[in-house]
């Protein structure tokens, strides 16, 4: 798994797709946070925190994300290796994983640069230092479960099909029915009382309560078995080609 989860990680960061996702993250949420005129605007918004960065970046990674998953296995089904690929002396699950972490791993890296902007804020502030820490380390949290999330998403949607566009367009629906529509549609008041467990299905209910500073174990959870439910449906789905 290993061997694979390096070959992986290689493919993204040895060829130009790694970087340019990497360099597309960094440059919106640049512009959006110091440049453009908007309600996120750090400089527009005279306060010492980053609420704009945190509000964005679900959004971009919305679009950006299932660009890099859409490959790791309809690239496989196209050039006939995915075949070769089980043959391998690993479990299913465990080819899943190593091609997961290595989405994962990618995310976590384009963070890393974020935190410039956290030193900036906090050099900007009057007093210096004023930012709430706290919140700002459950956010940063918060926006990797995001991430995690939205990557088991897009390793699903790649498992489905051997066209990386389809891959593409179905991750994008997928993820943007679980991160924004469904709580879109819980503001309806037509659907009464479930209004309450559409919210709660949502990414971004959970993601705007672990925001607030304190890590609720329900966010957790609810984080973790999301991506283990995308993962098990992507293992049903390659299982499927034996049957």
């Amino acid at each position: 798994m290993k061997a694979l989860y390096l070959k992986e990680i290689r493919s993204f960061l040895g060829s130009i797709i790694g970087y340019i996702f990497i360099a597309i993250f960094l440059i919106l949420n640049s512009l959006f946070l110091w440049v453009i005129e908007n309600e996120n605007n750090v400089l527009d918004g005279g306060t010492a925190d980053l609420y704009g960065f945190f509000s964005i970046s679900p959004i971009i990674f919305l679009i950006l994300i299932p660009a890099i998953t859409m490959r790791s296995f309809s690239e496989e089904k196209r050039t006939g290796t995915i075949e070769l690929l089980f043959t391998r002396p690993l479990s299913d699950l465990s080819i899943i994983l190593a091609k997961y972490l290595a989405g994962l791993t990618l995310v976590a890296i384009s963070l890393l640069p974020t935190l410039i902007y956290y030193f900036t804020v906090y050099k900007l502030g009057d007093p210096v230092g004023i930012v709430d820490d706290g919140a700002t380390i459950t956010s940063y949290l918060g926006l990797f479960f995001v991430g995690a999330c939205l990557v088991a998403v897009g390793i699903f949607a790649s498992s489905i099909t051997n066209s990386q566009i389809v891959s593409f367009i179905l991750a994008i629906f997928l993820s943007f029915i679980f991160l924004l529509g469904l709580d879109m549609l819980a503001v309806f008041s037509k659907f009464g009382g479930l209004d309450f467990i559409l919210r709660n299905l949502g990414i971004i209910e959970h993601y705007h309560s672990i925001q607030r500073g304190v890590i609720d174990t329900r966010d957790i959870v609810y984080f973790i078995s999301f991506v283990a439910i995308f993962l098990t449906f992507t293992k049903l789905v390659l299982q499927s080609r034996k049957w």
